[in-house]
């Protein structure tokens, strides 16, 4: 699996949507990402690649593209 394949499927898993709907996913779009949903997916990230978020990295996580941007700092190529 490629690390794109892993950062979508850890959307598709927490949220339960499907992949036509991660293009343009914002932070409280859907019911299912709210707060706890939130630090779900970033557990999901987390264990995905092997990586620890920092609080702020964490705060400014506020959709699926921003999640792309941020997950580079952490030297994992999408």
């Amino acid at each position: 699996m490629t690390n794109i394949e892993k950062y979508e499927k850890a959307f598709i898993d927490t949220f339960g949507v499907s992949n036509d709907g991660l293009a343009g996913l914002k932070y409280q779009d859907i019911p299912q990402w709210d707060s706890v949903g939130h630090m779900s997916l970033i557990a999901a990230l987390e264990e995905a690649f092997d990586i620890m978020f920092d609080t702020d990295d964490i705060i400014d996580f506020s959709s699926f593209e921003k999640g792309k941007e941020l997950i580079k700092k952490y030297n994992v190529e999408l």
